[in-house]
């Protein structure tokens, strides 16, 4: 008889796994018994977030070597989350932008079809890849038009993978997440506000939001989005899934909830508006509660809280 399957001899592999949200991933499939491997170059990530149960590789998803961790790993699914993720580098340097999140992302699309992966799932995102539609929340199937080289990038690997479907039968799901904050967040990617602000609110450091802080985001705890990624992994969900809340909360919001929560007590400074920055925003994840039973769970006063606890005990 065949052996079964079980979560137990059943193998992940996590691209960015000691990264913010890569390693709150490697870490839960760790608990739910799934043998885990992580690729992480550590240019953002730390080496103390990848769970010590996992097999850790410090390589740069672009390296040829790339090769031999599948090869010694066989992944089953690979989370792909490694990514160049600060939209201004992106701007300023576009080139190296597509090295990474084109280039190196093939480059782990290549391995899974060269292997035999039964199914990827790639970290997109809905924040970069709505601009100016003014649909609130949006939906999938809303024109994409990403401004920025980070969002072309993202849409861009969402084509290929669809692409790879066709060509190999790879089973794929593009999970664009809204902005995503919680613990082990940086300053930097789509939620940074959050993780920015906690930390020097800690500190007593002075803190200061562009524009009139009436733009809104649609904020997703970290926990959450972890839920969706392992949702995702169900027998026949495949294509395009927005991960977010559908709530908008203003910058001014999120500062006055991290400054109850930290207890900070200086003055929230002004600076001048981000050019280009979209001024609202929201994502309709309904699909993604249609296709494999998805919502959020967790509003903005408990995720930040949760965020300022793990800042206070463990940054």
């Amino acid at each position: 008889m065949p052996k079964k399957t079980t979560k137990k001899n059943r193998a992940a592999l996590v691209t960015g796994g000691a990264g913010f949200i890569g390693s709150n991933l490697a870490d839960r499939l760790v608990r739910e018994g799934w043998r885990v491997a992580v690729v992480d170059d550590l240019s953002n990530g730390r080496r103390q977030f990848a769970p010590k149960e996992a097999v850790f590789h410090r390589l740069d998803v672009r390296d040829p070597k790339l090769t031999e961790v599948f090869g010694a790993e066989r992944p089953e699914a690979v989370f792909h989350l490694a990514a160049q993720i600060d939209v201004r580098v992106s701007v300023a340097h576009p080139v190296r932008d597509a090295e990474t999140n084109i280039h190196g992302s093939l480059n782990v699309l290549q391995e899974c079809v060269k292997n035999g992966v039964k199914k990827i799932i790639f970290s997109s995102s809905g924040g970069a890849i709505y601009h100016g539609l003014g649909i609130r929340p949006a939906p999938e199937n809303v024109p994409a038009f990403p401004l920025t080289p980070y969002g072309v990038a993202k849409l861009a690997f969402e084509m290929y993978l669809h692409a790879a479907c066709h060509q190999h039968g790879l089973e794929w799901v593009a999970l664009r997440y809204a902005n995503v904050y919680g613990p082990r967040q940086g300053a930097a990617g789509e939620g940074g506000v959050i993780g920015l602000f906690a930390g020097r609110m800690l500190k007593g450091e002075p803190v200061a939001i562009f524009g009139d802080g009436e733009q809104t985001r649609d904020f997703v705890y970290v926990g959450d989005v972890v839920d969706a990624n392992l949702s995702a992994l169900a027998p026949g969900v495949k294509g395009v899934y927005n991960i977010g809340t559908g709530k908008e909360t203003t910058v001014n919001r999120a500062a006055e909830l991290l400054k109850t929560a930290t207890g900070y007590s200086g003055r929230i400074g002004r600076g001048p508006a981000v050019k280009g920055e979209e001024r609202f925003s929201s994502l309709d994840s309904s699909s993604a509660k249609a296709a494999f039973g998805w919502r959020a769970k967790v509003d903005i006063e408990e995720g930040i809280k949760k965020t300022v606890e793990w800042f206070k005990n463990c940054r």
